[in-house]
């Protein structure tokens, strides 16, 4: 079997085998495969595609690559969640506790974030003392004994991906749905679970920009999760503008406490209350949505799901009061507010916007070597559909810096991020649609 043949055939829009894809990517992996011919079998990939079969077994060749947990000691059906990112997206925070407080075990790993804001596991440190490192046996029993832990992603978790993705990101072949679908669901399926709930993002805070094609990144996922055995449901959830009010890490950690009590942004507690229904569908707690998002209210009106993050918090070593005292997280040294400078109705919020001027504050990292502020960061006060009136703080600033002409030129950002129009916008659904094996089921129509 020659690389330069492979090549040519998916360059011709031919079909590969399971044993010409484990080839390619066995080979680049161990280095026999240079570089120049990965990344032109991967531009053939961008321009010819690749089958449902041929995703499915470049998935099962990414994640046979390195470290697969096995997660059958745990009892029950372990059920995982993915976010393909956005801003303000805390979902992780509020689903898992939720979740398990409602009876379904939550075995979850999950990463570090480069861009906007952290990841879930840069806001979980933002909560001091919290270790995000377990072994596997540590990981196996406290799921056992606590129904939940959040861990950091092993460092040999798919390292095919690791190294392919590296290459795309400099080759102009990140776009390519193929890639991007096997790219997620290699780490999901070496992470162990028996069924997947997966939030695709779209809009203008998303990876996907389009709902057309948040549909078919959706579409190619689930089919991988069929063609492997993992039941797969996908929402196309809306990011076109952030989710919830707060954007920074140890804000985050303070909004899902509160959504957690039940006093959370209605968007952000919709969110997570469908999410983790489909959870508790797919983990066999609940014999449909409805029951299912009956059974999460109760566990957030009981006070069951606060407490079961208090439990993780406390499983985990980090320090349990900043549940009830939230100045215990990491702040700012000043909070700037963002002025509005004209009256009217918020039409639009630019997402992506909001996350770089979080990022500019030290929320996030620029580069992977970057050290996070846990304090900083913004809190929205308007949202989309909010009246406002001219002098109106729009959003605060949460800063360390002493810079006030980079302070300004944050708070302008975050002005420009605003639009605002004289008569108030007609509503986007939070949720789009529902993928699953069966088809799409649209809910904004």
């Amino acid at each position: 079997m020659r690389t330069v043949d492979l090549i040519r055939k998916k360059r011709e829009g031919g079909e590969m085998t399971a044993e010409e894809i484990a080839f390619l990517i066995d080979g680049y992996c161990n280095g026999e495969i240079p570089d120049y011919q990965m990344s032109a079998w991967a531009m053939a990939v961008c321009f010819r595609g690749m089958t449902a079969r041929e995703t499915a077994d470049l998935t099962l060749a990414m994640a046979r690559s390195g470290e697969q947990m096995d997660l059958s000691a745990i009892r029950g059906v372990k059920v995982d969640k993915h976010s393909t990112g956005g801003v303000g997206d805390k979902t992780t925070l509020i689903v898992a506790p939720l979740v398990a407080a409602a009876g379904v075990p939550v075995a979850k790993m999950s990463g570090r974030g480069l861009g906007h804001t952290g990841g879930t596991i840069d806001k979980l440190e933002a909560i001091p003392g919290f270790n995000v490192e377990r072994s596997r046996g540590q990981f196996i029993e406290q799921v056992n004994k606590h129904g939940l832990a959040l861990v950091s992603q092993s460092g040999n978790l798919t390292p095919a991906d690791k190294k392919l993705y590296g290459l795309r990101d400099v080759t102009a072949t990140v776009e390519s749905i193929p890639l991007i679908a096997s790219s997620i669901m290699s780490k999901k399926i070496a992470s162990g679970a028996d069924a997947i709930v997966l939030d695709v993002k779209t809009g203008g805070g998303a990876f996907m920009k389009t709902l057309e094609g948040s549909i078919e990144l959706a579409q190619a996922m689930v089919a991988i999760g069929e063609q492997v055995g993992r039941e797969t449901v996908a929402l196309i959830t809306n990011m076109d503008e952030p989710l919830g009010f707060a954007i920074g890490n140890a804000l985050e950690v303070k909004e899902s406490i509160e959504t957690l009590r039940g006093n959370g942004p209605a968007d952000l507690q919709e969110l997570c209350i469908a999410l983790g229904a489909h959870m508790l569908v797919l983990g066999k707690r609940a014999a449909d949505f409805e029951e299912a998002q009956s059974l999460l209210r109760e566990a957030i009106g009981s006070g069951a799901a606060i407490a079961k993050l208090r439990e993780l918090i406390d499983a985990q070593g980090g320090d349990i009061a900043v549940v009830d005292d939230t100045g215990k997280l990491p702040g700012a040294a000043k909070v700037v507010p963002v002025i509005a400078e004209s009256k009217g109705f918020v039409a639009h919020i630019d997402a992506e916007s909001i996350g770089i001027a979080a990022m500019l504050l030290g929320a996030g990292r620029a580069t992977k070597d970057a050290a996070i502020d846990y304090g900083v960061g913004i809190v929205l006060r308007k949202k989309v559909g909010d009246p406002i009136a001219e002098g109106d703080t729009i959003a605060d600033l949460y800063a360390q810096q002493a810079d006030e002409k980079m302070l300004q030129e944050i708070a302008v950002r975050v002005q420009a991020a605003y639009r605002v129009e004289w008569e108030a916008p007609a509503r986007k659904p939070l949720v789009y649609a529902v993928v699953t094996k069966d088809g799409v089921r649209r809910l904004d129509v």
